[in-house]
């Protein structure tokens, strides 16, 4: 349910949009739970005071709340809370967080976005405020649906948020990074892929992406080399080679293959042995993996946001099944002179399902960031921002 408390002041809107952009910080290695921002803030008639700050634990806990509220200690008592997504209303093992806020005499909670699952949306809200602690919800709630966008596909589909990143060159083709061929992506767009990478639970390519490109699929980025997502490959018949990248790094890197029930055994028990987790998923009556069977078990997992890097096949499989919930598509200034892939890029269109939010330029490479907007999405009923907060997409067009 979704219930309007009081209007937010623009005091309230510094102080989510601060929130948020601490919710970015362990974007993708807060799993299986959501990277909460969490800010709390004593206020005086003239003036404020920071009292303390957190965002989740890697692993999802202790929750940002809790974090908050042990920093500030006594402080706590008569302070707003400014938090991007609504407190947990079962702590597992550990008390609520609505039950911390409330021993804590918080006196106001500034909340973006409502708990998306059915089960526990609005519930701790309407605790607080039996509890005579003011709340103001629905703050940045377009960014912080974003922040949150995993949970929010978790919670409503069942399955991740899929984002999906294409590299395209000048005359329509897929870029292509395997032995003999030649990047069309400058350093810059590259290295904002990477970056892309540390925001998602997951990276997702097909198994002929591993074949052609062997790519690590990694965040190869300075001072993030342990914040790698988990490596998913699609690949019904097992054929990943064993001397592959993300093999070699599966013991390091969580690697997850998804093969099909009929796959060689032999295969399968090569990649077993070499750390490699090995999912089963059904076949479709085209004979290929069901990508709907993968992500309902990548959800299952504790995946709330996975970045499709695949090439034009996976691409096209998830775009014709309308699960793509957002896109980055990088255009370069250089022709790769190969056969353009035959890829429903009319879909990445303000005509189609997706409208363009964000844009910017790599010198001659051009990155456009959409969002879909048809309502198949796991945030369609909150309202995208034209301007993302802090997060590392893309600027306004």
């Amino acid at each position: 349910m979704t219930v309007a408390r009081g209007q937010p002041t623009e005091l309230d809107r510094r102080f989510m949009a601060a929130a948020i952009a601490l919710g970015w910080r362990n974007a993708g290695v807060a799993r299986p739970h959501p990277s909460v921002g969490a800010i709390l803030v004593r206020k005086g008639p003239e003036s404020f005071e920071v009292i303390a700050r957190a965002v989740s634990a890697p692993g999802g806990r202790p929750h940002a709340e809790a974090l908050v509220l042990a920093a500030a200690g006594d402080r706590a008592r008569g302070a707003t809370l400014y938090v991007t997504l609504e407190p947990c209303l079962n702590g597992g093992s550990a008390p609520s967080c609505v039950t911390a806020l409330v021993n804590a005499g918080v006196a106001h909670v500034v909340v973006g976005i409502e708990d998306p699952d059915p089960r526990y949306s609005g519930r701790s809200l309407a605790i607080l405020e039996r509890n005579g602690i003011r709340v103001t919800s629905g703050v940045h709630a377009g960014e912080a649906a974003l922040l949150h966008a995993g949970h929010i596909a978790r919670s409503r589909l069942d399955r991740p948020h899929v984002h999906l990143r294409l590299m395209l060159s000048a005359d329509g083709c897929v870029e292509r990074t395997g032995e003999g061929t030649r990047p069309i992506a400058s350093a810059a767009a590259r290295a904002h892929g990477f970056g892309l990478r540390l925001l998602h639970d997951a990276v997702m390519v097909g198994s002929g992406t591993i074949i052609a490109d062997d790519p690590r699929l990694t965040a190869r980025l300075p001072g993030c080399e342990t914040r790698s997502p988990v490596r998913v490959v699609v690949d019904a018949e097992a054929r990943t080679p064993v001397e592959s990248n993300v093999v070699a790094l599966a013991r390091t890197s969580p690697t997850w293959i998804f093969v099909a029930p009929d796959a060689p055994e032999d295969r399968v028990r090569a990649l077993f042995q070499r750390g490699v987790l090995v999912l089963t998923a059904e076949r479709e009556a085209s004979g290929r993996i069901d990508l709907a069977d993968v992500l309902f078990q990548m959800g299952g997992l504790g995946i709330g946001s996975v970045l499709a890097e695949g090439g034009a096949r996976l691409s096209r499989s998830l775009l014709e099944a309308g699960m793509v919930d957002e896109a980055t598509v990088i255009v370069s200034g250089e022709t790769a002179g190969g056969e353009a892939p035959d890829l429903p890029l009319t879909e990445l269109s303000d005509a189609g399902a997706f409208r363009i939010v964000a844009g910017r330029s790599f010198g001659e490479d051009r990155l456009l960031h959409l969002a879909r907007i048809d309502g198949r999405t796991s945030i369609h009923d909150i309202r995208l921002p034209v301007r993302p907060i802090r997060r590392p997409i893309a600027e306004p067009l």
